[in-house]
């Protein structure tokens, strides 16, 4: 099982984004010393808390200050801008990181930036399917490009205006052929959308907000996405988030993964517990779907959706989860807001050094017994 990392981020609203901005940055650099395989950041416009507008201008940061992490987007927004964009971004992005990078989509969840880009009244998810379509159709075809799709609102040509023997009107395509990995973040249980994932080859992310619970459901649908193009699913492709802390001494991972006022963790299940409410999306904390929304408390986000504890505890915790969802491919550990800083880099180190391998081992001998 993989190791990666993926970070909102989310910050407290008082603190200078000169300070969280290069703790983002330093998180990754860490995380690529320790080993891990990819690290996502996501990006938002309107959000305060979330203070990465450009996930594409805050990797590019890190292409030459990590050496094996690959960089990805967590996500992409396809919704924000037009597809000519995206894929010409990608595909430099591609070629500056010499292909360690993955390229993280969906259609942009938040409404105060659909709003901020006049676009509140449309289907995102509409966007985003036709701008998909668009970027991968211009990555596979030769220039002069003259891309109409059906019932797509995206053209896209240059055959009024090319030039081929001085290069105008050519696009790039991407370093990795025929084109980078593409993933989708899911959230919403039993997601249709998952299945479009399998069928087109993109692979699941399953969000570390969503309860245990609901992650069979993703697997199932991608599994069905693949089974309809054909393709046999593989559980190395898909990915899921978690929310975890490891400390040396298991008092004080209870502190600060859970019970402490300041920790990170309640600040960060506080913002998604409102957020979640606001979209009407609360379903995903729900220990059954009908549950009253007054059960949904900060405290039982923490102790549902925070993997905590030391590092023989911690193993414990994803195996049995693994034991409850099935086989997968890569865990993704969920960065917080450094609120204290060896505390959080230890638990990153930890997670790296003694965690991971420790469930492998495991793994690996329950592979050998069956």
């Amino acid at each position: 099982m993989r190791l990666g990392y993926f970070t909102m981020p989310l910050h407290p609203l008082g603190r200078n984004p000169i300070e969280t901005l290069q703790e983002d940055r330093e998180a990754i650099i860490l995380v690529d010393q320790l080993g891990y395989y990819d690290a996502f950041v996501g990006e938002h416009l309107t959000d305060q808390a979330e203070n990465v507008t450009n996930s594409f201008i805050f990797l590019a940061t890190l292409i030459s200050a990590t050496r094996n992490i690959k960089l990805g987007t967590g996500t992409s927004n396809l919704s924000h801008t037009h597809p000519t964009l995206l894929a010409a971004h990608a595909a430099m992005f591609d070629h500056l990181a010499k292909g360690r990078f993955i390229f993280g989509i969906s259609p942009g969840a938040l409404a105060s930036d659909a709003e901020a880009l006049g676009i509140l009244d449309q289907d995102r998810n509409k966007l985003f399917a036709e701008a998909i379509d668009v970027i991968l159709a211009i990555w596979s075809r030769e220039a002069p490009y003259d891309i109409a799709l059906p019932d797509n609102r995206f053209k896209v040509s240059t055959a009024k205006t090319a030039v081929a023997e001085i290069g105008r009107g050519h696009m790039y395509k991407p370093y990795q052929q025929p084109r980078p990995e593409i993933v989708g973040t899911v959230v919403a249980p039993y997601s249709k959308g998952v299945i479009a994932m399998g069928q087109r080859d993109f692979h699941p992310m399953s969000a570390n907000f969503l309860l245990s619970h609901w992650l069979p459901s993703h697997w199932a649908n991608y599994a069905q996405g693949k089974k309809l193009a054909g393709l046999a699913p593989r559980t190395s492709d898909w990915r899921v988030a978690r929310t975890v802390f490891v400390a040396d001494d298991g008092k004080v991972a209870q502190r600060y993964g859970r019970t402490d006022a300041n920790n990170p963790y309640r600040h960060y299940y506080a913002q998604m517990l409102t957020k979640m409410k606001i979209s009407k999306r609360q379903v995903i904390f729900k220990r059954y779907a009908e549950e009253e929304d007054a059960a949904l408390t900060v405290d039982r986000l923490l102790e549902d959706l925070v993997l905590c504890g030391t590092v023989n505890q911690v193993v414990d915790q994803i195996l049995a989860l693994r034991e409850e969802i099935g086989d997968f491919g890569e865990l993704v550990y969920a960065g917080m807001d450094f609120v204290d800083r060896k505390l959080a880099e230890r638990s990153m180190e930890l997670m790296a050094t003694q965690v991971m391998p420790k469930v492998n081992a495991a793994l690996r001998t329950d592979a050998a017994a069956a």
